[in-house]
């Protein structure tokens, strides 16, 4: 084997497990090669991709346009750090503001760390803007919630996997649960929250979808209470539900939108927290920032990534196909004792399997879809998410369904 080589799945897999940290639990295929909505594993199996990268393949793998902005940038300029200015950053900004609509924008590299930069920018605000005591500003989050690993984000987790024998944590959350409008009324009536934290579509929960006019309500509570609504949207942005952001189906404007992932068509790590002057101008040099922030290489691709996204009209590709998804699983649902429902929006969805959470099932589907020619992933025991890239044809579409519908009454046999 030459060095930095593999020429089969087992042989990969036994070098990750040996020289790996094992923090993860992937699907035992690995791949080496992506196009549109294809990967192709090193054995040369085709396969539909029904994952996404957890929706930061948007503009399906390996987008030429992305791709050649990314090569023609670094061989340019790939980083200054913020020491100095670029040619690339302002431009992005300008961008990133006009597209989303807020006065500034910080841009980070992953979701975890945009979502730190909001809970920063939160609290920031809430001291000098609200007149919260010092050190006393709480931050209301919701049940099931996902905002990334870092040890200040899984203090506000109620996921067990997330939080075991990682603490202590820190202070200064309350959790809610989500959907509950009662409950957000009566924690935001603390003079001391800062800011109400949430996912308008809770995607590694499980792809909960809230009630209709729930965000519309929460929006009208933190007004209401002088609080800063933070929406992440890393996983439900850039077009993945059938519109831009997520929260844009109930047509609020939250204080803070914090977006990663598929700003980048998934070619480079990128992540922007937006605001207006308000909010973003609390923070003073020094106060917070990345070397890697806002390099040259994130802005060059990120604009380009968002204007594929515009261009492509895969916003309205995305509204369009998942109408057909759900309904397709919804009719399955009706003959298969295995699929008890299907919930979600544009092309961000998940498939419910009639078993505990404790259970295989869910696995082993996925499993058998793998060798069926497409590749989704459990979370949370017995839910499936199907989240393909938005660049899917309505006849790429239709065979996937098909292909989830043979696995599941092979399953059952």
């Amino acid at each position: 084997m030459l060095e930095g080589t593999v020429t089969t799945t087992q042989e990969a897999i036994d070098l990750e497990h040996r020289y790996g940290a094992h923090n993860y639990h992937p699907l035992p295929v690995v791949l080496n090669r992506g196009e549109g909505v294809f990967l192709w594993d090193v054995e040369g199996k085709k396969y539909y991709d029904f994952l996404s990268a957890y929706s930061a393949v948007n503009q399906g793998h390996c987008h030429p346009r992305i791709v050649n902005k990314l090569i023609e940038q670094s061989q340019k300029l790939t980083l200054t750090s913020r020491a100095f200015h670029s040619d690339q950053l302002g431009v992005a900004e300008k961008f990133l503001c006009e597209v989303f609509g807020y006065d500034k924008v910080l841009m980070m590299n992953t979701g975890a760390e945009a979502n730190e930069t909001a809970i920063k920018l939160a609290r920031k605000w809430g001291y000098l803007k609200k007149g919260i005591p010092a050190n006393e500003a709480v931050i209301v989050a919701v049940e099931k919630n996902f905002h990334g690993r870092t040890t200040t984000i899984i203090s506000a987790s109620t996921d067990p996997v997330a939080t075991t024998d990682f603490g202590p944590f820190m202070p200064g959350f309350q959790i809610v649960p989500y959907n509950d409008v009662e409950a957000l009324e009566k924690a935001l009536e603390n003079p001391n929250v800062c800011g109400l934290w949430m996912e308008p579509i809770q995607g590694e929960a499980g792809v909960y979808v809230p009630e209709e006019g729930y965000l519309k309500k929460a929006e009208a509570i933190c007004k209401k209470n002088n609080v800063l609504f933070m929406i992440d949207e890393v996983q439900t942005g850039i077009g993945r539900t059938g519109k831009m952001l997520a929260s844009d189906h109930e047509g609020i404007r939250p204080d803070m939108v914090i977006l990663g992932k598929a700003i980048s068509g998934g070619a480079y790590p990128v992540s922007a927290v937006l605001a207006d002057d308000e909010v973003m101008l609390t923070l003073k040099p020094g106060e917070h920032g990345s070397t890697y922030g806002g390099n040259p290489v994130a802005c060059a691709v990120a604009v380009e990534a968002i204007k594929v996204l515009q261009e492509e009209k895969l916003t309205e590709n995305a509204e369009y196909l998942g109408q057909i998804f759900r309904a397709r699983m919804a009719e399955l649902a009706t003959k298969s004792e295995l699929v008890s429902s299907v919930r979600g929006r544009g092309l961000l969805n998940a498939v419910v399997i009639n078993d505990s959470e404790e259970s295989s099932t869910a696995w082993d589907i996925c499993v058998k879809l793998k060798e069926n020619g497409l590749l989704a992933k459990p979370t949370h025991g017995n839910i499936i998410r199907f989240a393909p890239p938005l660049t899917m044809t309505e006849e790429q579409l239709e065979e996937c369904c098909q292909i989830i519908e043979r696995t599941i009454e092979e399953f059952q046999k």
